[in-house]
């Protein structure tokens, strides 16, 4: 077995963290529907971020 540390890339408090009475935002059961909707998001919001470190051109 290899000695590394795995790294986990599933969002456990994210998905732990769910609203799950919330009329607004649907709980996910299904774990990997959950993962890939939460990147979704997540570069959603990263797409719509201003690059502030704008330096000479």
């Amino acid at each position: 077995m290899n000695s590394e540390r795995i790294k986990i890339t599933f969002p456990f408090w994210e998905y732990l963290q769910q609203p799950v009475f919330s009329r607004k935002k649907h709980f996910i059961i299904h774990p990997q529907r959950f993962a890939l909707i939460h990147r979704i998001e997540f570069l959603k919001k990263c797409w719509a971020k201003e690059c502030d470190a704008k330096g000479p051109h």
